[in-house]
């Protein structure tokens, strides 16, 4: 199998595995506990917070381990509706469902809540909002990189409106972190969520990274650990791994801009010969990321294809993979349905080669023009 699926979980690095084998086999104490063992535990830690906040240019007091990015997006939204009850929320149209969905069920609750319209090119459209609205929100959440579609959104005009309306303002950056430069101080933002298995490093472990000024309650009560906001014993393998796998992205980052964007950008060239859309094609994208669609195929017929002829891709975020509706995302871009239910996700990686990404174009030339005779012949 060629694995072009790294959007969704990304395979963990050999030198990541290797600091995290000691954790999983000798040092194994419980960081809260006072022996030799659990000081151990504690002191790796520590040091994993200190690689995981140089790498967003954070503080290691603004760092909370979580087990996810859902749980870092749900602790933010939910942990500020649990402290405020006049909570207002506004968040883009285009937004990973671990942000929407907790948003839709507190409005159920009769917390405000607000969806921002995105354009065809996948930016968030603030100029469309109207200022009664804007003036009630408290919290602003976008994501920086859009996981389906790649298009990296505008981050300091962002902040920079939702400061001037006295919003507090979050974004989902867990697909820019080794793709972009993420400076978490400069951005001014006040709260990020950053995840490990989208940067090489174990699954299970996940950061928010929060400006202190923020009263936030807790989802999880207990021991108290990470500051009170994240109780549970630390899962201490994992969180060394994130820490190394942050340590390194910056060369990921390096080799995906170098390496990896000629591939796209063959590879693109390639679909449109086929002609193929390539969604949010005019916007900057990070250089990973296709989604494209071939109209008259369905996307999830074509998936299946290509998966039997070796080749691992999605028809979008991976938790959304067993829905048959056509992508929220493109929906809200204004994409015609049967268009957006043709869609197919190309997100390239570190061990991916030019090789590969020819080998790909020649199964999909093949599979594309089997599936049009088919479409053919049944109509």
């Amino acid at each position: 199998m060629i694995y072009l699926d790294h959007n969704a979980t990304t395979k963990i690095e050999p030198s990541v595995l290797e600091a995290m084998m000691p954790y999983l086999e000798d040092h194994y104490g419980n960081p809260a506990s006072n022996h030799r063992f659990g000081r151990r535990a504690h002191t790796a830690i520590e040091a994993a917070r200190e690689q995981v906040a140089s790498s967003v240019n954070a503080h290691p007091s603004q760092v909370i381990f979580t087990s996810s990015g859902s749980e870092s997006n749900n602790l933010i939204i939910q942990g500020l509706a649990s402290s405020n009850e006049q909570m207002h929320f506004a968040y883009s149209a285009i937004e990973h469902p671990c942000i929407s969905r907790p948003i839709e069920h507190l409005k159920l609750r009769d917390y405000g809540a607000t969806k921002i319209n995105v354009t065809s090119d996948g930016m968030v459209d603030l100029e469309g909002m109207d200022q009664d609205t804007i003036d009630q929100i408290n919290l602003l959440t976008c994501m920086m990189v859009n996981n389906e579609t790649g298009v990296i959104q505008d981050m300091s005009k962002i902040v920079d409106f939702a400061h001037k309306n006295n919003m507090l303002v979050h974004s989902d950056a867990v697909q820019a972190l080794g793709k972009l430069d993420v400076d978490f101080e400069n951005l001014g933002l006040d709260a990020m969520t950053i995840s490990s298995h989208k940067i090489y490093g174990p699954q299970g472990v996940a950061a928010l990274i929060i400006n202190k000024k923020i009263d936030l309650n807790p989802l999880i009560y207990g021991g108290g650990q990470e500051k009170g906001l994240r109780s549970g014993t630390e899962n201490l393998a994992a969180i060394v791994g994130f820490g190394k796998a942050c340590e390194q992205s910056q060369d990921t980052q390096v080799h995906i801009n170098t390496k990896i964007k000629p591939m796209q950008k063959f590879l693109e060239g390639e679909l449109e010969k086929m002609g193929a859309t390539i969604f949010a094609k005019n916007s900057q994208r990070v250089a990973n990321t296709t989604f494209f669609a071939i109209n008259g195929i369905d996307g999830v017929t074509l998936l299946t294809a290509m998966d039997k002829q070796g080749f691992a891709m999605a028809s979008g975020a991976a938790c959304s993979s067993n829905n048959n509706e056509p992508s929220h995302v493109l929906r809200a871009m204004g994409v015609e349905e049967d268009l957006a239910q043709a869609a197919i996700r190309i997100s390239l990686g570190l061990h991916n080669t030019m090789d590969e990404i020819k080998e790909l174009v020649m199964a999909l030339k093949k599979e594309v023009e089997r599936l049009k005779q088919l479409t053919a012949m049944a109509a």
